[in-house]
């Protein structure tokens, strides 16, 4: 496997977003072109949980995809900055398609919590005439397939911060932001979206369980494809809710929620048929 880490602006820099790039080494019998998977770690938007980056894409690696993590932008650099990574990420991944050995019609966009927010905001405003303005390709900024894991889509029912999620994404006056929208995913969702792959755990106690439920009941009023699956215990954060990514805490591993990398894995292959 060759990694490399790539500068989404002009070069490298603290708190500057890039992309790392795990890609695994052409073998006998496989395909030319792999389906890929971006992953977005969680961690509110102030910080990147290292839970849910590199583990995650080797979890997806050992299960036949070309895999990469985003280092996204994080406060005080404010939405729509985060957005804009992620569109020159998946962009970027389709540029070194041939170089990458990755498929550029098969990448799937995943994320944790706030990272999971970012997946669902892209896979909802991907061609929004905002981005094009500011300069992305929305075509290939689109992905594929979305992978959301325990994330926050929408102001409200956000348990810890009720009333405040839109103030932490936008800023102190959020109505007068453009991207209001992005505190409230579920209402935009439409035809625009991709095939969606959804998780979370019932006893959830900081993005509870409403936050898929009503992502989930949108993507189906559009007939996008969709599947849910929610666990009945298991805190938030869980990750792959195995040992590797536990970080010394026995709650963190519950093995009925592990089961979503193997059954994601097996979603995204039929999706991608």
């Amino acid at each position: 496997m060759n990694i490399y880490k790539l500068p989404l602006e002009e070069d490298f820099g603290e708190n500057k977003p890039y992309l790392a790039a795990y890609i695994q080494d052409e073998m006998p019998m496989e395909p030319a072109a792999m389906p890929a998977v971006l992953v977005c770690p969680g961690g509110g938007y102030t910080h990147l949980s290292p839970r849910e980056a590199e583990p995650i894409a080797m979890a997806f690696a050992a299960r036949g995809f070309q895999t990469f993590v985003l280092y996204y932008s994080l406060k005080p650099k404010m939405w729509p900055q985060p957005l804009m990574d992620a569109a020159k990420a998946m962009m970027m991944i389709r540029e070194h398609a041939k170089e990458w050995r990755v498929d550029p019609d098969k990448i799937a966009m995943g994320g944790f919590s706030a990272g999971g927010h970012l997946s669902a905001a892209l896979s909802t405003f991907w061609n929004d005439p905002l981005l094009a303005e500011a300069g992305i390709d929305c075509e290939k900024a689109k992905p594929n397939a979305a992978i959301l894991c325990y994330a926050v889509v929408q102001a409200g029912v956000d348990a810890n911060n009720p009333g405040t999620f839109a103030a932490r994404l936008l800023g102190e006056e959020p109505e007068k932001n453009p991207w209001l929208k992005a505190a409230y995913i579920p209402q935009y969702v439409g035809e625009q979206n991709p095939p969606t792959f959804l998780w979370h755990t019932a006893t959830d106690q900081t993005v509870p369980v409403a936050n898929c439920l009503r992502m989930t009941e949108a993507l189906a009023a559009h007939k996008v494809p969709v599947e849910l699956h929610v666990f009945p215990q298991g805190p938030h954060g869980l990750a792959l809710a195995t040992e590797r990514t536990c970080n010394g805490y026995d709650n963190m591993i519950v093995p009925e929620a592990a089961q979503w990398v193997d059954l994601c894995s097996d979603w995204l292959k039929r999706m991608f048929k």
